[in-house]
């Protein structure tokens, strides 16, 4: 009976290794997330990296006589949103496979998450 435990716990314990290493991995590529957005005009590219934070802008220099200053921060703005829509989705294809199963991304990730799902309710101990 001891032998059939140990494989047991030798199994689960060979699992969680198993999550641990693809949890690590999957927050390593999170953190090199980035794309670059550029217009269609080619005037305005805007790179973004995880979490929406700016990395970089590159303007052509024919951009300010082709727009205006408002056209052209609207360009930015634009590009910008392009690209951290782009990292979202790609952070959200690397989570996806990480969360508890029948647990939708959003409600960890989304506007109003909260880590109850990965808590689970009280432990009641037996009589």
């Amino acid at each position: 009976m001891a032998d059939a435990f140990e494989a047991e716990i030798s199994e689960l314990a060979g699992e969680i290794n198993q999550h641990l290493t693809r949890a690590r991995e999957a927050y390593e590529e999170l953190a090199a997330l980035e794309h670059t957005a550029r217009s269609e005009d080619g005037m305005v590219s805007v790179t973004v990296g995880r979490h929406g934070h700016l990395r970089g802008i590159q303007l052509n220099p024919r951009v300010y006589r082709a727009l205006s200053p408002s056209e052209l921060a609207d360009a930015i703005m634009r590009q910008a949103g392009e690209a951290t829509a782009a990292v979202s989705e790609r952070g959200r294809r690397l989570l996806t496979p990480l969360m508890p199963e029948g647990v939708p991304y959003e409600e960890i990730f989304g506007e109003r998450a909260t880590l109850d799902p990965f808590f689970p309710g009280p432990v009641e101990p037996p009589p």
